[in-house]
Parts: C-alpha cells; sequence; structure tokens
C-alpha cells in the first residue's frame, strides 16, 4: 500500500517516516528543492531523538522516498496526508493557504480515487474547504474523480514524537465515508494489533479534538504557573503543592510542572486559533484568553527577579543562559521563553552567553548574533553575573559548584524551570531564585 505525505515539517517527516516503519510504502512530498536535497543524502532538518536512524533504515530498504513531484509522489497512492504548516495569521486565526495549495494541486492532478487526511492541525470547517477546493480543480478539468477527505490529528510531542507515532495513546479519525474508514483501518492496522485505540467519529469533532487537547494542557500549565506565583507571595512551595495536587486521581501529575510557560510551534499558535474561532461563532474563549495572558507574563518571570536581586540596575553585567530550546529534546525554537529573557537582558542593556546542546543554530537564524553563543555549558558561565536556567536538558541537572564558583563573578541562580535543589545550592555559596519556592535563606 503507498500514500503520500505531503509536508516534510515536523509533523510530516516523523509520520512519514513512521507509517513507513509499519511496511507502507511512503512518499514524503515539499515544494522546498534544497530540503529535498537533503533529505535524500540523509541530512535531516529538524532534530528529534532516533528520527535520522529510522530515516536511514526505511530509505535503504526502498520504503521511503522523496521528491518534489506532485504526480510522482501521487501516483499509485491510496492516500494523501496533508501535514503543511497553518502559521497564525495577524488575528490569531490558523493560515490555511499552504493547507488549501496542496488541495488543489491534488485536484489538479489526481487520475483515481484518493483518500485526502489531514495531519495539520486545522480549525473546524477546514475538511469542507479541502473538499471544495479539490472539486472546483476537478470541474476545471471537468473530470468526474471519486475522492474523500478525512481528519486524522497529530499528538506528537517534540523530543518524544517517534514513540508518540508508533505507541500512540489514542488515533482520531474523523470522516463520513465508509471507504475512507475501511482504508484507515488497514493503515493503521499494526496498531490496533498492539491494542492502541482506534478512535472514529464525524470530522468536526475530530477537527475540534486536536484544539480541545492542546488547550486542555495549556491550561494545565497557566494554571499551576498562577498557583506557583501565588505561593511565592503566600510562603509556599509549588514543587510540594505539585506532589499533592497530581496525587489526585482527577487531576494526574502531567504538565502541572511551574516553569517560565510554554513555547513551541503548537501550543501558542493552537490557542490563538481556538480563541479565534470562538469570536467567529460569537463565543468568548475566556479561560483560554486566560491562559494566553499568563503564560505571555510568565516568560519575563524570571526577569522580574534578576531585576529584584540586582537592585542598582543591571547595565553592564554578563548573564549566562542555558538552553534555547522551548523544551529539552528539540531544536525547536518558536516562541520560546528564551528570546523574551534575552530580548529584555540586551534592552537593560546587559551581555549575554547563551548555550543549547543542539538548538543554537535555530535560534540564531530567528534572532541573530546579538549574544555569544558557546561550545559548552561551562564556558558560557566565565565572568558571569548569574546563571538563567530556562530549558531543562538533562546536561544541566548534575552542577560542577567548584567549576562554577571559580568561573563566575556573582554566585547566583535563577532556576526557570525548578530542577535544583534551594538547599544543595545555597550549602555551596549560592544564591537561589526559582518559581514559586521560598527564596534563598540570604535573600528571605
Amino acid at each position: 500500500m503507498k500514500i503520500t505525505v505531503v509536508g516534510t515539517g515536523y509533523v510530516g517527516l516523523v509520520s512519514g517516516t513512521c507509517f513507513a516503519e509499519t511496511g507502507l510504502d511512503v512518499v514524503c512530498l515539499d515544494i522546498d528543492r534544497k530540503k529535498i536535497e537533503n533529505l535524500r543524502k540523509g541530512i535531516v532538518p529538524i532534530y528529534e531523538p532516533g528520527l535520522e536512524r529510522l530515516i536511514e533504515r526505511n530509505t535503504e530498504f526502498g520504503r521511503l522516498n522523496f521528491t518534489t513531484d506532485y504526480r510522482e509522489a501521487i501516483k499509485d497512492s491510496e492516500a494523501v496526508f496533508i501535514a503543511v504548516g497553518t502559521p497564525p495569521g495577524e488575528d490569531g486565526s490558523a493560515d490555511l493557504k499552504h493547507v488549501l495549495k496542496v488541495a488543489s494541486e491534488v485536484g489538479r492532478i489526481m487520475e483515481d480515487y484518493l483518500l485526502i487526511a489531514t495531519k495539520s492541525t486545522v480549525p473546524v470547517g477546514t475538511a469542507e474547504k479541502i473538499r471544495a477546493a479539490v472539486q472546483a480543480e476537478l470541474n476545471k478539468r471537468k473530470a468526474s474523480i471519486p475522492f474523500d477527505v478525512a481528519s486524522n490529528p497529530e499528538f506528537l510531542k517534540e523530543g518524544n514524537a517517534i514513540d508518540d507515532f508508533l505507541k500512540p495513546d489514542r488515533i482520531i479519525i474523523g470522516t463520513d465515508s465508509s471507504r475512507a474508514e475501511k482504508i484507515m483501518k488497514r493503515l493503521y492496522k499494526p496498531f490496533l494489533l498492539n491494542g492502541h485505540p482506534l478512535i472514529f467519529m464525524d470530522i468536526p469533532s475530530a477537527e475540534m479534538t486536536k484544539y480541545a487537547a492542546n488547550a486542555m494542557l495549556a491550561t494545565k500549565i497557566s494554571f499551576i504557573n498562577d498557583i506557583a506565583n501565588l505561593c511565592e507571595r503566600t510562603g509556599a512551595d509549588v514543587n510540594l503543592v505539585r506532589l499533592g495536587i497530581g496525587s489526585d486521581s482527577r487531576i494526574g501529575n502531567k504538565f502541572i510542572y511551574a516553569g517560565v510557560g510554554y513555547g513551541g510551534s503548537c501550543f501558542p499558535k493552537d490557542i490563538k486559533a481556538l480563541i479565534r474561532t470562538g469570536h467567529e461563532f460569537g463565543y468568548p474563549m475566556r479561560i483560554l484568553q486566560a491562559v494566553e495572558e499568563v503564560n505571555q507574563d510568565q516568560k519575563a518571570v524570571l526577569i522580574g527577579k534578576i531585576l529584584e536581586h540586582f537592585s542598582k540596575g543591571l547595565k553592564g553585567k554578563t548573564f549566562s543562559i542555558w538552553g534555547l530550546s522551548f523544551k529539552p529534546n528539540t531544536d525547536d525554537t518558536r516562541e520560546a521563553p528564551a528570546s523574551i529573557i534575552i530580548s529584555e537582558l540586551l534592552r537593560s542593556g546587559c551581555s549575554v552567553k547563551a548555550y543549547d546542546p543542539v538548538a543554537i543554530d535555530e535560534f540564531r537564524k530567528n534572532f541573530g548574533d546579538g549574544i555569544e553563543y558557546t561550545k559548552d555549558r561551562y564556558e558560557a558561565l566565565i565572568d558571569s553575573d548569574g546563571l538563567i536556567l530556562v530549558t531543562e536538558w538533562s546536561e544541566f541537572r548534575i552542577l560542577n559548584y567548584p567549576v562554577m564558583k571559580k568561573l563566575m563573578k556573582e554566585k547566583v541562580v535563577f532556576d526557570g524551570r525548578n530542577i535544583y535543589d534551594p538547599a544543595e545550592l545555597e550549602e555551596n555559596g549560592f544564591v537561589y531564585y526559582g518559581i514559586g519556592r521560598k527564596p534563598s535563606a540570604s535573600e528571605a
């Protein structure tokens, strides 16, 4: 069975590669010729643990191919998955121009029945727009070729995407056709054998499910950050509060870690898009508006702590940033809290030295060379007035205190992810600031 995946960004590349891993013949299509040339050479455009190895293996077996040619990609395919970007427009709505461009191209060249499924995150009603775009092209050709449209949203976590695809919590499929349902059941048969739930529903419900899931997760993050900020004012410790509420099975312990807010390619744009959808239907999404406001404020919470500590001003200070990606195990720096923190430091007249295990090149593309990028975490600490931990990469968890003392001018740590033990840092002569935790004894 052959399928086509249009778009070789994060969703498309992971989905296409993992489908090939189950034994399907997959063609990944992209209009970016350079990206396709690199993929054919084994050069992967994103960092995702395990992805490069899977691409190499499935390419060698001939199950995974890359092209810029729609006709080559679609020929003999039974299904086309649309996995192109849906960036936010100026009003926050999802920009569907890339999705609808794919639909038009498919309608322009298809010769036999196709199932056209969206992997991209799209608002309710997009399937009907895709259906109309395909049909318009068929009408231009005066061609009577049957096709179906389906919604098959992805639920991939960056840094754990391979496992998320191959061992999914659930597979959501929205369809209004028995033929499409049969094709999807064949595609996902390997997952059914392993007991992963395959849930069929109507198309609008499937489109909404993706947004609702991300909105709930984002809400949990902003909720715990709001609680963390209140903890600081009341003398409570958010880490202990998290343990207390996380043990309640109705709440659970995931996504209730206080920090400097969420970022990345999904939550920020999806929250904006869902708020916009509510506006279009005359229903204000009041909780999500608050979620977004809390998150924007939270990205700057460390700046307040830095200003409080250095009460005489920041001009001329040098700060070390550990972590530039929005989360560990990815090079994605979109909407990363590091961008806001660094921008505020530079605006205050500071110098910044930054280190990240994999995201430096991506960060530099968007942020530029206004800061110094180092090759090692401890190199970033040379002559530093303070360490700011922004991303909780594993290599940052254990600190070498003698080295830090030798390199840093001021012994202060601003822990944006609450991964350090305040008492341990204080015992080693450091002042500690976390999120929603009691201040250092020396600063209380």
